[in-house]
């Protein structure tokens, strides 16, 4: 039994939840998302309002198939109410980043700057020079912009220069000896 596929997924006030088939859709403040469903779960919804997910059989597919679609229409709830944040530190003598329209300028010790294009429905903000916010309602979306900026100068373990995630603590390791 998966404990969090067994939980109820609540869906809050101003949030509408509708169940086509496989496909789960939500609509809320932020916006529209819409998920679909591994043929091996159904979805339903309960009296309260809130989202079931149920393993069609006792499968051992379909059981692990469970918890991951429970945590996806989470996610749409989440993302549709309140949002989903990554903040990236920059660390690095010159390193720094500056947006520029709907550009992302990244100058990361390379002999030219970077320019990332910010994509449809993600917010990108730099409260510093060195600090970087990647905002938006779509969980995985947010991630993979976050791990695209980092990807151009991930941290070194020398010296600790680079791209990391608020919070990363990177091992650093220690230099030549004489």
């Amino acid at each position: 039994m998966s404990r969090i596929g067994k939980k109820a997924v609540p869906v809050p006030k101003g949030v509408t939840a509708d169940i086509a088939g496989q496909t789960v859709s939500v609509k809320g403040p932020k916006g529209t998302l819409s998920f679909v469903l591994n043929d091996l779960v159904l979805a339903s919804k309960a009296e309260d309002g809130s989202v079931k997910i149920e393993p069609k059989d006792d499968s051992k597919p379909a059981r692990a198939s469970w918890g991951m679609s429970r945590t996806q229409v989470a996610n749409l709830i989440k993302g549709v109410t309140v949002g989903f944040e990554k903040k990236l530190e920059i660390t690095g003598v010159g390193y720094k980043a500056a947006l520029q329209g709907k550009n992302l300028q990244l100058s990361l010790g390379y002999s030219h700057d970077i320019s990332f294009p910010v994509p449809e429905g993600i917010v990108i903000a730099c409260p510093k020079p060195t600090e970087i916010t990647v905002t938006g309602i779509d969980a995985q979306k947010v991630g993979q912009v976050a791990a695209e900026i980092r990807k151009y100068r991930p941290p070194e373990p020398y010296k600790g220069k680079g791209v990391r995630y608020a919070g990363e603590y990177i091992v650093r390791k220690e230099g030549k000896k004489k």
